[in-house]
């Protein structure tokens, strides 16, 4: 995983400490086109300096401190030796460029303030080459380059958490479709298979009917399993086939919870055209996890679910004649389907109802037309 991004780090710091080394070589080789103009071992040491300040780059993304001090030293050894003022400084700020595009602020600049003051020191004492313009010059670059790598790090970051956040939401996202799709079928199938297993010898009629109704249950989770995974491929992989489920199959919820033992009343009213994708996928499951927390913890015998499409928005309702859900019973279904509606701009309650049981009554607003 982390092979390729470290090899191209490698082939980066490479082509900067080549692309600085070319540059410097061609700057500094005057005393090669004027044989004489100073002694030869010096030009030799200088040269070595040369390839010590620039070569130290290839390891700053490693050891980025390390490497920078290398060419600070390299570089300084060089000014005090040759009688020639070549380009080598541009090696100690490359690196503290490297330094702070990694994030160590600090270090970058306790780093530029050894060059800056090593270069006022050698201006003080008499170096005619640097003059207080050109120490003024130089401290500019410095900062700048210190402030463009302090810039790509906190870009990277900003970046990388910007990436972070959109696949933790994602995840949310996809635990709560899980959630919605399997959750209900199972929670059916669960009092279905109890109700077979009290009813096996007693009443073998309505075992074999909670039986057919698991059978039921089961194709419909394997069902809506595949449409939910389906969205999750690759897009090589093709696209899903089956239609995201919405208001038109909120039929098969009523009968489904009528199979569990509850006796349901169901009204869909109002008309128009087609409903945004994510509305009416939103009224599904908002109806279903709400049926499905009725079966699971009411202890109801009746509910009613109520859809009412307005010009501009669907409201949902789903009351029952239970005790009421508990406490912390069903609080991840119930916040979930709260965000379900606030991800459309709409909202959701879940509480008592007036007549007692537990009432949710959602809104969830939308444009003409689908989207």
């Amino acid at each position: 995983m982390g092979g390729w991004p470290e090899l191209r780090g490698r082939l980066t710091d490479k082509a900067v400490a080549t692309g600085v080394l070319v540059l410097v070589a061609v700057g500094s080789s005057r005393p090669l086109i004027a044989p004489g103009s100073e002694p030869w071992a010096t030009t030799v040491i200088t040269s070595v300096l040369i390839v010590i300040g620039c070569g130290a780059l290839y390891f700053s993304r490693r050891f980025p401190v390390t490497a920078a001090l290398v060419a600070v030293v390299a570089t300084g050894a060089y000014y005090i030796l040759s009688l020639f003022d070549g380009p080598l400084m541009i090696a100690p700020i490359v690196a503290l460029y490297m330094i702070a595009a990694q994030g160590r602020l600090q270090a970058a600049v306790a780093v530029a303030a050894v060059i800056v003051i090593a270069t006022g020191a050698g201006t003080l004492s008499g170096n005619g080459d640097v003059n207080s313009v050109a120490l003024f010059m130089q401290t500019g670059w410095i900062v700048a380059m210190v402030a463009l790598g302090w810039v790509r790090h906190s870009r990277r970051v900003f970046l990388q958490e910007a990436e972070q956040r959109a696949a933790g939401e994602e995840r949310l996202r996809i635990a709560r479709e899980l959630h919605d799709v399997a959750g209900h079928h199972i929670s059916l199938i669960n009092v279905q298979a109890g109700t077979a297993l009290h009813r096996f010898k007693r009443d073998p009629a309505q075992a074999e009917a909670a039986l057919a109704a698991i059978k039921e249950s089961s194709r419909d989770a394997l069902r809506d399993l595949r449409t939910t995974i389906g969205v999750l491929r690759k897009e090589d992989e093709g696209a899903p086939t089956a239609p995201a489920p919405g208001i038109d199959r909120i039929g098969e919820l009523v009968e489904s919870a009528r199979a569990a033992g509850l006796t349901v009343r169901s009204r869909v009213t109002g008309d128009g055209g087609p409903l945004p994708t994510g509305v009416d996928l939103a009224t599904y499951r908002i109806v279903q996890e709400s049926l499905t927390n009725v079966v699971r913890h009411a202890s109801a015998t009746t509910v009613t679910v109520c859809v009412e499409r307005e010009p501009r928005a669907v409201v949902v309702e789903i009351s029952d004649d239970g005790r009421g859900a508990a406490p912390d019973a069903a609080g991840s279904g119930v916040h979930g389907m709260r965000e379900r509606a606030r991800a459309l701009g709409g909202e959701l309650t879940a509480g008592p109802g007036p007549d007692g049981g537990f009432l949710v009554r959602a809104r969830l607003p939308h444009p003409n037309g689908a989207s």
